[in-house]
């Protein structure tokens, strides 16, 4: 842990003590500021001001004529709340660069937000200033007085109440082609706590960001090692010792060819319905209007990245559901998308046990040839997707019918292999889900955090807080 990561473990666990009771606020004793219809309340050594009494300079950027090279423009797609897309970037001619005005060339410290469409309108961050870059016309720069840390000013942007006053004052048009009016944006009111106390509390929020960022890589890093273990483990096997076989290459011996893959010699191939105790099967082709108490049925839509979900899946009458018995699953048993998004794969949780299917997706019911977690990862390998793109038909949509799906070909090992190779993916995928588990945890403690400490509700005053460097250099 770095002393960054530990002075705000200490500053929550102080937070959430009794010791420091006396750093959070009555609400009662909070000052209202009124800004025309709207109130804003803050601690009594804190104020407030509309965003054009602070001002040095708002100003939206110009619509570019794009070219492949030349001076960088920033666009809506390079600003998102978790930091800066630089590499979604566009770019203006360096001849037509030379006559904009400087103003439309940001500085490091300026606050940059998104300014059109619902869902992109608003979304901000504070510009480094490590390259001379351009900002196109759905963009707008927000340049401040030093009573306003940059960062502060972000991070009150993205807050509940820095969002719902944005959108409620600064906004014309209607849903879907809304834009940032700059002649609003003068009346937007800003709190402004003490800038030490503003610098405190962005370095905290920072330092959050900083976390949820630094998990994010990590739980990239190990997706791809997942899917090359995955790979390694459908093409080489594990041995007695647990480790994977030498390569095909180095050791030829090992290995046989079956149609488009290498697999271990003694590893069988039987087709996908070979394996099922039942018929792979679709589901319900018609669920009717849905029904409060109903049978849940799945959805091809409802298996995003192939996860089930438990809970808010539609219903149909009981009646329908029983018409389509052949198609009631089980837990444990598999469910596989085969309309639109196609090979999404996951077991059927408890929580499901007699819920039904839709015609997009299929109930596959392993038999003893098979455990069901070895098919459910076999079925998410590369060599099994890519027979699976191999027989995908459609026009409207892509879709695979049940004899081409049963007709796949699923190389497997004796169980006792198949399930030394589960326990290994089974390992890194905890590993996964322990790291998702935790960024779950930081981004509630980061919305937690900017509800307590942009509204002023929780004080930094008396906790030894560091200002970060990122935080300081801009204000």
């Amino acid at each position: 842990m770095s002393e960054q990561d530990a002075t705000l473990d200490e500053f929550v666990e102080e937070g959430e003590s009794e010791s420091t009771d006396s750093a959070n606020i009555d609400p009662n004793t909070l000052d209202q500021e009124q800004f025309g219809p709207f109130t804003l309340s803050t601690p009594g050594e804190w104020t407030a001001k509309r965003l054009g009494d602070i001002k040095q300079l708002i100003t939206r950027g110009k619509q570019p004529t794009y070219d492949d090279d030349g001076v960088p423009v920033i666009n809506q797609e390079c600003i998102y709340w978790d930091g800066w897309h630089f590499e979604n970037l566009r770019y203006l001619e360096e001849d037509v660069a030379e006559g904009w005005k400087e103003k439309y060339f940001p500085e490091s410290g300026d606050v940059i937000v998104n300014s059109t469409g619902q869902g992109t309108l608003g979304r901000a961050q504070v510009y480094p200033g490590d390259q001379r870059r351009a900002i196109d016309s759905h963009v707008t720069l927000l340049r401040t007085d030093e009573q306003l840390c940059p960062h502060f000013h972000r991070y009150f942007f993205e807050s509940h109440l820095g969002q719902a006053l944005l959108y409620s004052m600064c906004v014309n048009g209607s849903t879907g082609q809304i834009e940032l009016s700059k002649t609003r944006l003068d009346l937007l009111p800003t709190p402004l706590p003490p800038l030490e106390e503003q610098r405190k509390i962005a370095s905290v929020l920072y330092n959050v960001d900083q976390a949820i960022q630094k998990t994010e890589a990590v739980i990239e890093k190990i997706e791809r090692l997942k899917q090359g273990l995955l790979d390694d483990l459908f093409t080489k096997g594990l041995s007695e010792s647990n480790s994977l076989r030498p390569s095909p290459e180095d050791h030829p011996g090992l290995y046989k060819k079956e149609r488009r893959q290498t697999i271990p010699s003694e590893w069988n191939v039987e087709s996908l319905q070979n394996l099922c105790v039942e018929n792979i099967t679709y589901g319900i082709v018609q669920p009717g209007p849905h029904v409060e108490d109903g049978v849940p049925y799945i959805n091809t839509e409802d298996m995003t990245d192939g996860d089930i979900p438990t809970e808010g899946l539609s219903r149909t009458s009981p009646e329908i559901a029983e018409k389509y018995s052949r198609s009631q699953i089980h837990a444990e048993e598999l469910v596989v998308t085969i309309r639109a998004t196609i090979g999404a794969v996951d077991q059927v949780p408890p929580e499901l046990e007699g819920a039904n299917l839709t015609r997009g997706t299929a109930r596959v019911v392993p038999g003893d040839k098979v455990d069901n977690t070895f098919l459910l990862w076999a079925i998410r390998s590369n060599n099994f997707q890519s027979e699976l793109d191999a027989r995908v038909k459609g026009t409207t949509f892509d879709e695979i019918n049940l004899d081409q799906l049963g007709k796949i070909p699923v190389p497997h090992p004796d169980i006792d292999e198949q399930d030394r190779i589960v326990d290994e993916l089974s390992t890194i995928e905890e590993r996964m889900e322990n790291e998702e588990s935790y960024l779950e945890q930081l981004k509630r403690l980061k919305q937690g955090l900017m509800q307590d400490l942009l509204s002023g509700e929780v004080r930094t005053t008396d906790v030894d807080i560091p200002v970060l460097d990122a935080v300081a250099q801009h204000g």
